[in-house]
């Protein structure tokens, strides 16, 4: 499947900074990639975003992007939270009830 423009525009930010050391000017461009993202999102999309949820909620934009994951066809995807730890990772596991 082709991943949205949004997703790689996205992804190429890298990481979600922890909210202590975030910028103004990169939570803007996180705001915007995750605006443009429609939703549902495929399968390949959630498991390559996953890979950007950082140590706490950098303002609230964490839960934006856990919402948009749990949009794709088949949430939960197992092998998008192997070997993967971390606070937003157990919130995923919670909330998809493995």
């Amino acid at each position: 499947m082709v991943m949205q423009a949004a997703v790689k525009e996205l992804l190429s930010l890298g990481p979600f900074p922890p909210s202590a050391v975030a910028d103004i000017a990169t939570l803007e461009k996180i705001e915007a990639a995750l605006e443009k993202i429609q939703p549902p999102i495929s399968e390949d999309d959630a498991k390559a975003l996953v890979g950007l949820l950082g140590s706490d909620d950098c303002f609230g934009l964490a839960w934006t992007l856990v919402h948009l994951i749990e949009t794709a066809p088949g949430w939960p995807i197992e092998d998008a939270l192997e070997g993967r730890s971390g606070m937003w990772i157990e919130v995923m596991n919670t909330r998809s009830y493995r």
